[in-house]
């Protein structure tokens, strides 16, 4: 008997949620695809907010669907959009997060050195075109941005795609954190084409300011929250010790897959040439790091045991966060006190005492500015068209600067 593809989904973002194909249900239950089950779209932000437990896997089938809306607006208004575009641009979005590590953004760079989730991605989405066929050649185009007809990658990667669309409001509902909720389907409603890109309809521009607003309130206060800040540097800390451990040969982690990734630094060339380490790599997620955590709590290195079981007893850093640079004399200070307490030299200061900056933009110009269309036919960038004076001033790329240390060490100027 065939198998009934014709699923409905009950997401508790956006309701019911129908499968579009058979070829999309049939990519869905894909070991790659379902690995995302296990990846926490929000790293360590369960620490702050009790709800934030879902995962890449929930936000990708959210996305699709806010995908669907998108083009059956266009197609509404008069787009031609073939049933492969169709098909492909919810593949491409379905697909777009399928690269990333354990821990999401968080461990983005610490396995992978300095590779982009996005560049896993595409190689995934090579590799499952190889295997499946159908219209995942023409989903890489989209996702690539080599398609002629653009306003589909803008969809996938914009100002205001589905994805941020997806997990604005997503976020917002498992953090509990309602106004960075985000009118998404009023939104979608609201698109047009104009030259072959994506435009907001005059009518959207409120719309369009309270999501430039939520994202900008999300970031603070959920993203850059600063529990959320120390526990994942302190996590990116310990894969670092880990790393340093495992090359010496003084670790060996409890699962295969992570030892290949800690004994050695694998660069982008390395990661395309040998296939070996994609399948590797597709074989991680969140259970075999906190596997490690949950062994390195009784590592004889006093540095990796510290964080190993700070992270899992939830027992974070200190942080402090300003809005200028701290003084060298204020982090000499620090870093004297973090070495007499613990009994470690300067060279293994970066575990115990990390520090560096976040930024966060919630408008960028430019290129890719949100074009609005306004009812006379003209084309303006928002931050002309709008009323209100703070978008312009949300273009401006705020950047804060922190410090961190164990709890035993003050971080009073």
């Amino acid at each position: 008997m065939a198998q009934n593809k014709k699923k409905i989904i009950n997401d508790p973002v956006h309701g019911f949620i129908t499968i579009p194909t058979d070829f999309i249900f049939d990519v869905m239950e894909h070991r790659y695809f379902q690995r995302l089950r296990r990846i926490r779209q929000l790293g360590l932000t369960e620490y702050v907010y009790l709800g934030a437990m879902h995962t890449r896997f929930h936000h990708a089938i959210g996305a699709m669907h806010l995908m669907g809306i998108a083009l059956q607006t266009l197609r509404e208004k008069g787009h031609t959009i073939s049933d492969d575009e169709w098909e492909a641009a919810h593949l491409a979005i379905l697909l777009h997060d399928v690269g990333h590590s354990p821990f999401s953004h968080a461990l983005e760079h610490s396995l992978l050195h300095n590779i982009a989730h996005e560049k896993v991605s595409l190689l995934i989405m090579e590799k499952l075109y190889a295997e499946l066929g159908g219209n995942l050649g023409l989903a890489i185009e989209i996702f690539k941005d080599t398609y002629p007809r653009r306003f589909f990658h803008e969809l996938v990667s914009g100002q205001f795609d589905v994805d941020r669309l997806d997990y604005l409001c997503r976020d917002s509902f498992f953090t509990g954190v309602t106004e960075g909720n985000v009118g998404a389907s009023q939104i979608l409603r609201m698109l047009e084409i104009h030259d072959g890109h994506l435009v907001i309809e005059e009518k959207g521009i409120y719309s369009i300011e309270h999501f430039i607003g939520a994202r900008r309130l999300m970031y603070w206060q959920v993203y850059f929250h600063k529990t959320t800040v120390v526990a994942e540097q302190m996590l990116i800390r310990l894969i670092s010790r880990a790393r340093w451990l495992a090359q010496r040969g003084e670790l060996v982690a409890p699962s295969d897959n992570m030892q290949l990734f800690l004994s050695q630094d694998i660069s982008l060339d390395i990661f395309m040439k040998e296939k070996k380490y994609l399948e590797v790599y597709l074989a991680l997620d969140d259970t075999d790091v906190w596997a490690c955590i949950k062994d390195w709590t009784a590592h004889p290195d006093a540095i990796l045991s510290l964080l190993a079981s700070s992270i899992l007893d939830r027992k974070v850093f200190r942080i402090n966060i300003s809005n200028e640079p701290f003084s060298e004399k204020y982090l000499q200070r620090i870093s004297a006190d973090i070495c007499q307490a613990y009994q470690i030299g300067e060279e293994d200061l970066q575990y115990l005492m990390p520090q560096g900056y976040i930024t966060n933009a919630a408008y960028m110009g430019g290129d890719r500015n949100i074009k609005i269309l306004m009812k006379n036919g003209k084309i303006a960038d928002l931050a002309q068209a709008t009323d209100l004076p703070n978008i312009e001033a949300m273009r401006k790329i705020v950047k804060k600067y922190y410090v961190c240390s164990p709890k035993n060490i003050s971080l009073r100027d």
